[in-house]
């Protein structure tokens, strides 16, 4: 079997994917979309999607797919994941899978993990149970059963949370004690790059990040959408940068903290996430001369 190459660029959000990509990846290639919020029309601000020269200048994939009351699954994202690398290798350009949503990148590279299929019996019982109890319960409850699982999941990301919960209702054991795989699938030669960045400093581009989102309009965006018809409901107000602004009471100030408190937050649990794969090349996000040697190295081309 020839395996198929591939680049995978993954880190923190405000680390800098974006200016990476446009440094060094406009000539052949195209990105693969791996940010969970960017499938989204109507999201651009919060989600810190490419601005239109970005994506004239690399062609994208994944973005703008979906509205923001629709679901969108890592299986989802993994089978049109898997057909895009295909479309993109046939024109002679070299996939570059690039985002911040690690079990996207998890599942993609390593398969699925030995986890019960759905029981759509079960699937009704917790969803139930959540509508009866409420949001707050599921976590607490998830936090109990499987508090492995609930540190790495966003206590909004209902989807995620109500499958952990049903697994554990299905098999009699945590999500978490599953095994996952840890080997790349044997159809793919993945180049991974993962970029870093000293706490501190990190912290102060996610603050600097937020501030520029408030000064290109983020209230009028989340404006547009609440005419629209959004509320918490939809899956992609369950976002950082979106969920704050359902919350009730919050001024202008109080949701800018809580967003800026957020994520940082998701930045750490991304970390933790993203340590835990294998043969990972780690960078300064400013090291483009040292990126473009492994680039030469490992025969791909480079702006």
């Amino acid at each position: 079997m020839n395996k198929r190459k591939l680049i995978v660029l993954f880190g923190p959000t405000a680390v800098g994917k974006t200016a990476m990509t446009l440094a060094l990846f406009r000539k052949n290639y195209e990105i693969i979309n791996s940010d969970s919020v960017q499938v989204y029309k109507h999201l651009d601000i919060a989600s810190a999607k490419p601005d239109d020269f970005t994506q004239k200048e690399i062609r994208h994939h994944l973005i703008d797919i979906l509205e923001p009351y629709e679901q969108f699954t890592v299986g989802t994202y993994c089978q049109m994941a898997e057909h895009l690398v295909d479309d993109i290798l046939s024109r002679g350009s070299y996939p570059l899978l690039t985002g911040g949503t690690a079990y996207y990148f998890r599942q993609f590279l390593y398969g699925v993990a030995s986890t019960p299929e759905s029981d759509p019996f079960i699937r009704d019982r917790v969803k139930n149970e959540i509508d009866e109890k409420g949001k707050s319960w599921a976590y607490s409850f998830l936090k109990d059963i499987d508090l492995q699982s609930a540190e790495r999941i966003n206590p909004n990301d209902i989807y995620r949370i109500s499958r952990a919960i049903e697994v554990y209702y299905q098999s009699g054991r945590p999500l978490s004690s599953f095994k996952v795989n840890t080997t790349v699938r044997s159809s793919l030669d993945p180049l991974i790059i993962g970029l870093h960045l000293e706490k501190a400093e990190l912290d102060r581009r996610i603050e600097k990040r937020v501030d520029a989102m408030f000064k290109s309009g983020l209230e009028d965006e989340i404006r547009a959408l609440k005419e629209m018809g959004a509320d918490p409901s939809w899956p992609a107000m369950q976002a950082i940068g979106y969920k704050e602004f359902f919350i009730p009471g919050l001024d202008r100030d109080e949701v800018r903290e809580r967003i800026i408190l957020s994520t940082r937050q998701y930045a750490k649990r991304q970390m933790t996430f993203f340590r835990s794969f294998r043969n990972v090349n780690w960078f300064s996000p400013d090291d483009y001369d040292g990126i473009s040697r492994l680039l030469e190295a490992s025969g791909y081309p480079h702006s």
